[in-house]
């Protein structure tokens, strides 16, 4: 078991030339001290066994001789022998309670290592009684309020049951920090190989794991139409090289990647996050994504966020809270050849970050809950996975430890979370006996600590005419703050896309190109939505010609009325830019109706719809020449009007260019 930080304290006296130096000594014989003094000269040399036989014959000649058993008791703390370290220092106490104080305080320890909870309590509290001294009472009841986390915490575990990903995904290499797509279909891992496979074999894989012998490289798994992982591949393209790549982050549709590399000649500290993006041929060249991400300190752990714009990371930058610290930072453009850069430096503080050290964050697509590995908040020991979620003021909530079997005493990091929000994998080793070192699994997630479930709508975009297949630009905007919820591209070549779908509210969704008219459509997830059933939609975008139309699927009316909704604002906004990006269009808008009503009244009510859409344009500076509009009542249906589906669809606004 791994020790915790406590301060184990030892009693080493130097005896000095004087006659009168044995009085330091709990005892006066001669003979023992000079024993002792050779036991503890071999223990400072590190020959242990040695040490162990001088003291214990030091014992032998005084057995009521205190030094030597403290330290025979940070002998066997040493070697991780914890009942004997609690016998011989328990031995140490019934001789003189008082000559060293922290006796009980070194008890408490090794009982915690030894899983003895309630035993570590009660020298802990002995402990305070026994000392005067304000800080050692205060790191006293630090001790006990950690030592009663652990101890509830290992005694009320969560039902989790690990799933080794199989050989597909692992292998006797160490794989590790799983990257996953929204729609689940592609993992990427980082895999420990050897540089040198034939002397690898020769020794039978028992090669030290250092860069002299193993290398960091990216594998890629598919999954098939029975979600089972397809046997791993290395990663196509320029992005594995000779050096290091690890950490990474797959964008949320699997276009974009970001990772470490270390020590390369473009770095701007001692570790840096790359780019690299999907083309017809594999990954592309990395390229450092440069300030202010990356600077002459250690950056590392990248996430991308489903919304598309914000990259999460790990630096230790001296300006955050303290140690490493969790960043983040804005995509604010893009180059010619889709590479991103960023601004809007943030570290999102406290409670977050702590004084310590942050580890691998990853926001779930919900994009209001946040997992990250920690060891300066409570834990079980070394780095612990914890929770943290949105408060109704959008700040991040205290966070949460995810208890037992998940965090150990171990190092616990790179968890993430599926869309849906069901499932997380994480690397660890010792789970099973399969494999040598590191591997996959995946776990149920426990209901607490469960987010939001995100759906997701992916498909194609091409040219409605000829088929060719074109790489849009998509916005998904909350209906009801105006917020941009997410933000994505297609790829470049394949023109496929995914866009991830929060679920709770109503979104306008936009697809665009350069020369061709936007597609409008409309998500809303509000009440109950299944997150296994995603949607699945190719868009024909129209090139901008006369006759081409898009149905305004955001532009809402009050009932019976031609009164504008305000959430209307959001597409027509979008119908300004459009004109103003294309001046020499001229459009119509076209209102229409269901049947129920009068062919008259209905006539009428299109036509004020229409016209409210006009003025809307109007005032936002679009010359009343470029526009004309028209009601068409329930004459041009485009679905049935005997379901209340069908009459929905046929009332609308449609834009067409003239």
């Amino acid at each position: 078991m791994k020790r915790i930080l406590f301060l184990f304290i030892v009693i080493t006296l130097v005896m000095a030339e004087d006659a009168n130096a044995q009085e330091k000594y709990s005892i006066s014989n001669k003979r023992a001290i000079k024993i002792y003094e050779q036991g503890r000269d071999e223990y400072a040399a590190g020959n242990y066994q040695e040490a162990k036989t001088l003291l214990e014959k030091a014992l032998k000649r005084e057995p009521e001789f205190i030094e030597p058993l403290l330290l025979l008791g940070d002998l066997f703390h040493s070697q991780e022998k914890w009942e004997k370290e609690i016998e011989i220092l328990k031995a140490a106490l019934r001789i003189d309670s008082t000559f060293f104080p922290p006796t009980c305080l070194n008890i408490a320890n090794a009982a915690f290592n030894a899983g003895d909870y309630d035993q570590s309590l009660d020298y802990l509290v002995r402990y305070k009684t026994m000392t005067n001294n304000e800080n050692a009472r205060k790191r006293a009841d630090n001790m006990i309020r950690h030592v009663t986390f652990v101890k509830n915490t290992l005694n009320a575990p969560y039902d989790i049951e690990l799933k080794n990903e199989g050989p597909n995904v692992n292998s006797d290499f160490d794989e590790y920090w799983p990257s996953l797509t929204a729609d689940e279909k592609t993992m990427v891992i980082t895999v420990l190989v050897p540089r040198d496979m034939k002397l690898y074999s020769e020794k039978g894989g028992d090669l030290p794991k250092s860069s002299m012998f193993f290398q960091e490289d990216f594998y890629v798994s598919h999954s098939d139409s029975s979600s089972a992982w397809q046997p791993r591949s290395l990663l196509k393209g320029r992005i594995n090289t000779t050096s290091n790549e690890g950490a990474q982050t797959l964008s949320a549709d699997g276009n974009w990647m970001f990772f470490t590399g270390c020590g390369r000649s473009d770095s701007k500290g001692s570790c840096d996050i790359y780019f690299s993006q999907r083309t017809e041929t594999g990954w592309s060249a990395p390229v450092n994504v440069g300030a202010p991400v990356n600077s002459p300190f250690w950056e590392s752990q990248p996430h991308f966020s489903a919304d598309g714009k914000t990259l999460y990371f790990i630096s230790s930058r001296p300006d955050g809270v303290g140690g490493k610290d969790i960043w983040k930072a804005t995509v604010t453009g893009t180059k010619d050849d889709g590479t991103p850069y960023f601004g809007n430096l943030e570290n999102p503080g406290k409670p977050v970050n702590t004084p310590q050290d942050e580890n691998s964050p990853f926001l779930h697509h919900d994009g209001e809950t946040l997992y990250f590995s920690s060891n300066g908040h409570q834990g079980l020991g070394g780095m612990d996975i914890f929770i943290s979620q949105k408060t109704d003021s959008a700040q991040w909530s205290e966070p949460k430890n995810m208890g037992y079997p998940l965090n150990s005493p171990k190092d616990e990091i790179g968890l993430i979370v599926t869309a849906k929000g069901n499932r997380a994998y994480f690397a660890t080793d010792g789970q099973d006996a399969v494999t040598k070192g590191k591997d996959i699994y995946s776990f149920e997630l426990p209901e607490d600590f469960r987010p939001n479930p995100v759906l997701y709508v992916k498909g194609k975009v091409f040219d409605a005419e000829t088929g060719e297949m074109l790489p849009a630009d998509f916005e998904l905007i909350n209906l009801e703050n105006e917020e941009t919820v997410v933000t994505s591209k297609g790829n470049r070549f394949s023109g496929q896309f995914l866009v991830c779908l929060p679920t709770g509210g109503e979104y306008a969704f936009k697809a665009d190109h350069p020369g061709y008219l936007f597609y409008s459509g409309n998500f809303n997830l509000k009440g109950e939505h299944p997150a296994d059933k995603p949607y699945y939609l190719d868009i024909g975008l129209q090139p901008i010609k006369k006759g081409a139309s898009v149905r305004l699927e955001n532009v809402f009316f009050e009932t019976d009325s031609y009164a504008l909704k305000p959430q209307s604002k959001i597409e027509l906004n979008e119908v300004v830019a459009f004109l103003k990006n294309n001046p020499e269009v001229r459009i119509m808008i076209e209102g229409h109706t269901d049947n129920t009503g009068t062919e008259e009244y209905n006539t009428e009510l299109s036509k004020n719809r229409a016209r409210s859409v006009y003025d809307f344009l109007i005032g936002k500076g679009i010359s009343e020449k470029r526009l004309e509009y028209k009601g068409y009542g329930f004459s041009r249906p485009v679905d049935t009007n005997e379901t209340e589906a069908g009459r929905a669809k046929n009332r609308r606004t449609e834009m067409r260019i003239l």
